[in-house]
């Protein structure tokens, strides 16, 4: 585990020294200044779990270096020192928001236990967010919902990716919830407090997106009348999402490998780098090997972005998370419409459901949802409130057009999935039941539920 970042800011050079040496006894990376002025810009540039600062000092005091901390959004906790006649303003101090303060002259025990209790404070505060890592129910991680056996991986390399700093590559069709997936890592991480600024490299003009990333100073360019911050710096201390990234300009995939590199970028017109600090989800449907390939894409900025991979698999590979989703969507959108007191969906609405092959994903489902909650006289949704090119039977050539080329191999693991968990929506996840209806014996049912990984509490759980 990363030690806790320390930093110690008092015009006297022996204070500062001594405060650092009691502070790396209990295990600290310490940091130290003279000058108050100096660590406001450290404080933009770096993060520090503790501030450790002197009440009076030249030009800016204790207090007014803790606003200025304030302003930049730190979430460091503030310790003030204070020499005896300057208690009652310390006191004050705390009555702000400042967590403690120490008298001076101290010695190391007066130092020691405010900084424990300090301590105490960041590690209850680590493990609250940690917590909020775990998934929040079995089937869901902040609305992505499901329990097949690819979207419970997909879950796994969330939990990690939040727990990590590292940079983020999501990847999968439209609409199966990439912007979905970023901001549950985001929520779910040590940065959840600080911004998600979302980024579409494909909606914004290509003469506009330099400006809108990495901002701009006045006289740039003509009509550059005022400094312009960009996205990038919004984001600082936050998460940076860069969704349809194979869509960004060559040029701009150089600035934002400078930016996972060396942490700079520099404004349009200026000649001085800013730091940053950002961790950066990029999102895609575009296959970017072939783009590298092409020389539409830098290969070094892919691997920068590719740390952790995570490819969403699109709707008709996870069918069995139909009903979950289907249940979660009424719920979530029966709302708008009351009156119908709506409060569930029929059998066959639910297999026309299962048996359409969702080109548009899960964004697709949910609007037939919202369509059906839409139409329906309630209270249960019906075939016929559904989307009619869902329920509208197509020949065989049709459907063979509309089918997904895949091998045969996957083609027949995906078509016996599907029948069985049609038996087992259709008996209510009774194994006996759904073994009549497929006229076949209820252990070899139980074995290929077992070899498929369908979990029969999910399909109960849907009802």
């Amino acid at each position: 585990m990363d030690k806790l970042r320390a930093l110690v800011v008092d015009d006297e050079p022996s204070v500062c020294e001594a405060v650092k040496a009691i502070l790396e006894l209990e295990g600290l990376d310490v940091t130290t200044t003279i000058s108050s002025v100096d660590a406001v810009e450290m404080v933009r540039k770096d993060s520090y779990d503790l501030i450790v600062s002197d009440l009076k000092m030249p030009v800016m005091d204790g207090l007014q270096f803790y606003d200025k901390v304030r302003e930049i959004e730190s979430d460091s906790i503030f310790i003030i020192i204070t020499a005896f006649g300057t208690i009652p303003s310390a006191v004050d101090a705390v009555k702000k928001g400042v967590y403690d303060y120490i008298p001076k002259p101290f010695t190391p025990d007066e130092v020691r236990l405010p900084l424990r209790r300090a301590l105490e404070k960041k590690r209850l505060e680590q493990e609250n967010i940690a917590l909020r890592t775990q998934i929040e129910t079995r089937y869901s991680f902040q609305n992505i919902i499901g329990n097949s056996p690819e979207i419970r991986e997909v879950f796994r390399i969330m939990r990690h990716a939040a727990s990590s700093e590292s940079s983020v590559m999501v990847t999968g069709e439209s609409g199966t919830g990439k912007e979905l997936v970023a901001r549950a890592i985001h929520s779910n991480s040590v940065r959840a407090r600080k911004k998600f600024v979302t980024v579409n490299c494909g909606a914004i003009p290509e003469g506009l997106i330099e400006s809108e990333l990495f901002g701009h100073v006045k006289g740039a360019f003509t009509g550059a009348v005022a400094d312009k911050r960009g996205l990038v710096e919004e984001a600082d201390k936050g998460t940076l999402f860069l969704d349809e990234i194979g869509e960004l300009a060559p040029q701009l995939q150089v600035k934002l490998l400078r930016i996972l590199q060396e942490g700079e970028f520099t404004r349009i017109g200026d000649t001085q780098p800013r730091r940053v600090n950002v961790r950066v989800i990029a999102a895609t449907n575009r296959d970017l090997k072939k783009s590298i390939a092409e020389k539409q894409f830098r290969e070094d900025l892919y691997y920068r972005l590719n740390v952790i991979p995570i490819e969403l698999p699109p709707l008709r590979k996870r069918t069995e998370d139909i009903p979950l989703l289907v249940n979660h969507f009424i719920d979530k959108h029966k709302v708008k419409v009351t009156e119908k007191n709506i409060n569930g969906i029929t059998k066959d609405a639910m297999q026309a459901l299962m048996n359409y092959h969702f080109p548009g994903n899960v964004r697709e489902l949910e609007n037939s949802v919202e369509y059906a909650i839409a139409f329906t006289a309630g209270p249960t949704i019906q075939k016929e409130d559904l989307p009619k090119y869902l329920s509208e039977e197509r020949k065989l050539g049709e459907e063979g057009r509309t089918i997904p080329l895949m091998p045969l191999r996957d083609a027949k693991h995906q078509f016996e999935r599907s029948i069985i968990m049609a038996a087992l929506i259709e008996s209510g996840g009774n194994i006996s039941e759904a073994a009549r209806l497929l006229h076949i014996h209820r252990q070899n049912l139980q074995q290929k539920v077992r070899l498929l990984g369908i979990d029969l509490e999910s399909i109960a759980a849907a009802k």
